[in-house]
């Protein structure tokens, strides 16, 4: 017997927020599958208020306000059953987080969760990583987002260590990671990886994506560091507005593409690995899958 769920999920980062509406196919005797239906990305940039000012603007909450009663009536409209919001490191860190998520809440009815990092590694580690990962091997997980990234270490299947930094697009663009950081991390890295002989990335997040696309590479083939070096060159030598006009991207994507491609050449580099792996799996599909496995409270519609 057949029986079809829809599940959806709210990204709210620090470069976009995203809904995720997702179909759960279950059959007799079969793996549940998901199913991915509807991706919305609206690029409001609230790390951009924060990591400067330590709260989130007027402008930024009328437009989180406008964007969640469209997410609310799209859920609506896909026959969404249960959903949920998780909030990241911008709204971790407002000063006003709290606040702005009860302003929603009253406005569009939809309930808001301010996770933690560990948290948000724990919800993407839920996601279909397992597929992508040959038990014989060692990885470093990346998940690189606006105001952190996510590193995890796994051998064997297993997660080994996990922590999250500091480190992310927005905050790079705007010149506020310490040097302290950036250390801290390469010690992270090294400490956790060199007791492997051989290591490869794995890289989750919109910019590595985009870039992994752009490649023509076939899904299930890596990156090579080579490769992402070059990359990372050539966008150096197109302008803001070149990388828009000759390069295609999207304008929100073209000036955070560069620090996130650092942040993934930098891991390589303190790992050793020379290869990236680009599953394309995120917190977005992490938090379906955590409703569905009922691992996180969720909201009815």
């Amino acid at each position: 017997m057949l029986q079809i769920k829809k599940y959806a999920a709210i990204d709210i980062g620090s470069n976009a927020i995203r809904l995720l509406v997702s179909d759960i196919i279950e059959q007799n005797e079969k793996p549940v599958k998901f199913k991915k239906t509807s991706l919305i990305r609206v690029p409001i940039r609230l790390g951009a208020d924060v990591f400067i000012k330590g709260e989130i603007s007027n402008a930024s909450i009328t437009r989180m306000i406008d964007a969640m009663t469209a997410f609310r009536l799209l859920m609506q409209a896909h026959g969404v059953k249960r959903y949920k919001a998780c909030a990241t490191s911008a709204m971790r860190e407002a000063s006003n987080g709290e606040e702005v998520a009860n302003i929603i809440k009253e406005k569009t009815d939809i309930n808001i969760d301010i996770i933690d990092g560990e948290i948000e590694a724990a919800i993407i580690a839920t996601t279909d990583l397992n597929d992508y990962i040959d038990e014989n091997k060692t990885y470093l997980y990346v998940d690189v987002g606006g105001g952190s990234t996510e590193f995890s270490v796994i051998d064997q299947g297993e997660k080994i260590a996990s922590k999250s930094f500091k480190i992310g697009t927005v905050r790079l663009l705007n010149d506020i990671v310490k040097k302290e950081t950036w250390f801290e991390l390469e010690q992270w890295i090294k400490h956790h990886t060199e007791a492997f002989d051989k290591i490869d990335l794995i890289g989750s997040g919109g910019n590595i994506n985009k870039i992994f696309k752009e490649s023509g590479k076939s899904i299930g083939k890596p990156l090579t560091y080579f490769y992402l070096t070059n990359y990372y060159n050539m966008l150096q030598t197109y302008s803001y507005e070149e990388r828009i006009t000759e390069l295609n991207l999207n304008q929100d994507r073209a000036d955070v593409i560069i620090p996130a491609t650092r942040i993934y050449l930098s891991a390589m580099k303190w790992s050793g690995a020379r290869d990236i792996y680009v599953p394309k799996i995120g917190l977005s599909d992490g938090i379906v899958k955590s409703i569905y496995l009922e691992v996180v409270p969720s909201t009815a519609m």
